[in-house]
């Protein structure tokens, strides 16, 4: 049981913020995003608990960024080009698959994977009393 309400909350914590990101940045959301926020959360969360710490964080930051951009590629094809519900179009970006992607914001990923995966482990650590984050940095 204590699994899933570390999950959970886990989950509903990169939700909320998501967001609130989105909030601030676009000045809208979509409940679509909270879904996504926080699965994406709880994945890029998860990067180190299957690779070692000792991985450099940028290293993780792309990871992160793989794990964002694939999921959404496909979360956007359902979302916005088959169900037709538009939450976003990358089409005005430059180098973008179909609206759904695109180099800038993949490049950005990075940054907020590596900020999402220092949330993560602080809140394991404080909340869950899992190990004490470090980071190798190169």
């Amino acid at each position: 049981m204590g699994k899933y309400i570390k999950i959970f909350t886990l989950f509903l914590t990169g939700a909320l913020i998501y967001v609130l990101i989105e909030l601030a940045w676009r000045g809208h959301s979509h409940w679509t995003m909270f879904l996504i926020g926080g699965m994406m959360f709880v994945l890029i969360g998860s990067i180190n608990e299957y690779i070692p710490w000792e991985m450099p964080l940028w290293l993780q930051g792309i990871i992160g960024s793989g794990i964002v951009t694939i999921t959404e590629l496909l979360s956007g094809y359902i979302i916005n080009i088959k169900l037709g519900w538009h939450v976003w179009d990358y089409s005005n970006m430059p180098l973008n698959l179909a609206g759904q992607i695109c180099l800038p914001f993949s490049l950005l990923w990075i940054l907020m994977s590596i900020v999402a995966i220092g949330v993560d482990d602080w809140l394991r650590y404080w909340l869950f009393g899992e190990e004490r984050p470090h980071y190798k940095l190169i």
